[in-house]
């Protein structure tokens, strides 16, 4: 058995420490990526970037957890979204008690009741700022919510999702369905009080 010496100690810390700011810059020029998932999963900016700071504090504590060569991207975004969940069962939000089945149809017939003849699509996606599309996505429950921004804004597949989220794919692509349906919903409303306001 090897004796461990100062001179092997401190071998070892230095490597130890290179390793550590390897995984930080890594891990750091992956930011804008993970904050613009965080924006989506948080219900407002500050909301988010809380959400993605406790989420660089814990990959940061954690980072020997963390297998070189592997998705660094996937793993701060499960990190990120788990935080989320949690930060979710504190709030205990209840689930929407809605319908899910309002059909595909829901945003066109609602502009049609509200204006008569429906408008072109174009129309419709010009009234909706940006801040309507994130506070739509925050009325999504957020087991809905986190496989919607993974797959359709993140750009992961089921099989990343399911993995980031720790669920099967068939539970990926169920809430994926869903959590479509209730955005679908909710992007109708902001679209009809976005036209009744003007």
């Amino acid at each position: 058995m090897s004796e461990i010496t100062p001179e092997t100690d401190a071998r070892r810390l230095a490597t130890e420490s290179r390793d550590r700011v390897r995984f930080e810059e890594e891990a750091l020029e992956l930011s804008d990526q993970v904050y613009r998932v965080a924006r989506h999963l948080a219900g407002s900016r500050e909301e988010a970037e809380d959400l993605m700071q406790e989420a660089y504090a814990r990959a940061f504590r954690s980072w020997r957890s963390f297998t070189p060569g592997t998705n660094l991207r996937a793993w701060l975004l499960r990190i990120l979204t788990n935080l989320n969940i949690d930060r979710g069962r504190k709030k205990q939000r209840t689930p929407d008690t809605q319908p899910l089945e309002e059909g595909d149809y829901f945003l066109y017939n609602k502009l049609e009741e509200s204006n008569g003849p429906a408008q072109d699509e174009e129309r419709v996606v010009e009234r909706l700022s940006q801040d309507d599309v994130v506070s739509a996505l925050s009325a999504v429950p957020h087991d809905f919510r986190d496989v919607v921004v993974l797959v359709d804004i993140g750009d992961f597949t089921y099989a990343d999702a399911a993995q980031i989220l720790d669920i099967p794919i068939g539970t990926v692509m169920s809430r994926l369905h869903r959590g479509r349906r209730i955005l679908k919903r909710e992007l109708a409303e902001e679209a009809v009080g976005a036209t009744d306001g003007r």
